[in-house]
Formats: structure tokens, C-alpha cells, sequence
């Protein structure tokens, strides 16, 4: 099983980042959109509302899955 992380905050997620996922999705078995949590920045919107929108916005790519992540990318990488 091939996985690919596309990390970021995601703030907001765009066509563009959706357009990232469903191709992605066309090279790997599953794709991971991390929605991070960075505490030295300010966001328009909660992580909690960032993670929302990215599922609703990513739901029809097959393989595609949508989770929050608040340390290092290589700690949840490897997790």
C-alpha cells in the first residue's frame, strides 16, 4: 500500500489543494491531508472548522482521508 501526506494549514483549503488530493489519489493508495495546528500563527479559521472543510471538500477523492495534526509532520508521519 503506497501513502502520500499533503501537509499545511489549510487555511482556508482551495480548489487548488483538492485539485493536489485527487491527482494524488490517481498515483497512491491513500492520500493523507494533514490539516496542521501551528501555535505561532493566526488563523482565519479554527483547526477544528479547517479539518471540516477539507473533508467536505476532498470526500469524493477514493483513498482520501482528512486529519489534524498539532507536532512535527515526521512524528505523524511515522504514527
Amino acid at each position: 500500500m503506497t501513502l502520500a501526506v499533503f501537509p499545511g494549514t489549510f487555511d482556508p483549503i482551495t480548489v487548488g489543494h483538492v485539485d493536489i488530493v485527487t491527482r494524488a489519489a490517481s498515483l497512491f493508495d491513500r492520500v493523507v491531508l494533514a490539516v496542521a495546528h501551528n501555535s505561532t500563527k493566526t488563523p482565519l479559521l479554527s483547526a477544528d472548522a479547517r479539518v471540516e472543510l477539507a473533508a467536505q471538500g476532498t470526500a469524493h477523492v477514493p483513498g482520501g482521508e482528512v486529519l489534524r495534526t498539532d507536532g512535527l509532520l515526521v512524528d505523524f508521519s511515522r504514527a
